[in-house]
């Protein structure tokens, strides 16, 4: 149990790595809002990261394998979705603080977090080719596991995930103080580099309906 447990804090945290979704809304939420809303961004994506590695643990690869068609459909979903949140990403600006009037009212820290949440939750479970990504991962690293090992597989990419996107977090909120106004480039570079991903998830579900 405990082996499946590290192995799975050690799959979260490498594969939040490469720029995806949460990462970027982790970074935006740091940059534009707060460290808690980042947070809680982050805690709803390392959520949904864990359930869908359950899911590549517990039993979604035969169904995968019978139906080859269906990681190119869920690639197309995902490449379009993300394409559209990567250029929304991009194009943001910082949030204007309250006026001493309260013109405009700060978030109460309850629905902020809240919100991020349900954000990062949403990003990953919006984006059905994680489902493939955590197939193929969870298959080469623990191709026999029991309910309880998958189970503790699990919980671990929740811990390792959630630990990957809290440092995003910090560093991005480092970043932004010590650049200052130069930081309104780092929301714009993730927000292309997430499009570059979207085109290339495009790019395999189109491969596979021509060939």
């Amino acid at each position: 149990m405990l082996m499946f447990f590290l192995i799975g804090i050690a799959a979260g945290a490498l594969t939040g790595v490469p720029i995806g979704p949460v990462n970027v809304a982790v970074i935006d939420a740091a940059y534009r809002h707060t460290m808690r809303r980042a947070i809680a961004v982050g805690l709803g994506g390392s959520i949904a990261d864990g359930l869908y590695s359950a899911l590549g643990v517990l039993g979604v690869t035969p169904i995968l394998n019978a139906n080859p068609s269906i990681p190119p459909i869920l690639y197309l979903i995902s490449g379009a979705i993300l394409l559209v949140y990567g250029f929304l990403t991009a194009r943001s600006q910082p949030v204007a603080p309250a006026t001493a009037d309260g013109s405009q009212p700060k978030l109460e820290p309850k629905g902020e977090m809240w919100s991020g949440f349900t954000v990062g939750l949403a990003l990953i479970l919006l984006n059905p080719a994680a489902i493939v990504t955590w197939v193929v991962i969870m298959g080469s690293i623990i191709p026999e596991a029991t309910m309880a090992g998958g189970i503790a597989c699990a919980l671990g990419v929740m811990v390792g995930s959630f630990a990957w996107f809290a440092l995003v977090a910090y560093l991005t909120q480092k970043g932004k103080n010590v650049l200052g106004e130069k930081a309104a480039w780092i929301p714009r570079l993730v927000g292309v580099a997430l499009m570059v991903y979207s085109i290339y998830l495009l790019t395999k579900a189109v491969q596979y309906f021509i060939a």
